[in-house]
């Protein structure tokens, strides 16, 4: 199977060019990401647990899904993709923001991205893919919060920094 490019930017979000996605992470290059945030009607959060042979961070629980735009592909579009191919289900998803972070990992990868965060609703059970996903749960927004003080070696390095800004813009806007 051929390795996906992902799309480097700058700052403003401009394409400015395509590299394999093993390579950007190798050269911490920036690139195009987003994460989607499932809630429900309890205002839970769906939490998925990586897969135990991903290449990096397995077993660590992260938001609902995440992952990389391809080219010429909108930000909902790569969202709902990847929700199915990951989760199993489609949602009406919407953009909330955007931000740069960068997260180095302990193998020496390093995620510099600029993420676009989307929020959609479900209430039913996913239907996972075991290749991408070992396990899901729901949990509060809250209890995420006090879990990820508490045990911060359960949770991926790019979900302690994209949750901190989920839940800031939560406390700010009106969903």
């Amino acid at each position: 199977m051929k390795e996906e490019n992902v799309i480097l930017v700058n700052e403003n979000d401009e394409q400015i060019g395509l590299m394999p996605k093993l390579e950007a992470h190798e050269k911490a290059v920036l690139h195009r990401a987003f994460s989607v945030f499932i809630l429900n009607n309890k205002n839970e959060l769906m939490l998925q647990q990586r897969a135990y042979q991903k290449y990096h961070s397995p077993l660590l629980w992260t938001n609902t899904c995440c992952s990389h735009q391809r080219e010429g592909e909108s930000n909902i579009k790569a969202g709902s993709r990847r929700l199915f191919e990951e989760m199993g289900f489609k949602t009406e998803l919407k953009e909330l923001f955007h931000f740069i972070y960068k997260a180095p990992f302990d193998n020496g990868l390093t995620e510099h991205e600029l993420d676009h965060v989307m929020i959609g609703y479900y209430n039913d059970n996913p239907e996972i893919n075991r290749e991408e996903v070992e396990d899901w749960k729901w949990m509060t927004i809250e209890d995420v919060r006090v879990d990820m003080e508490i045990n911060p070696e359960l949770y991926t390095v790019w979900f302690k920094i994209i949750f901190d800004e989920f839940y800031h813009f939560l406390e700010e806007h009106k969903v």
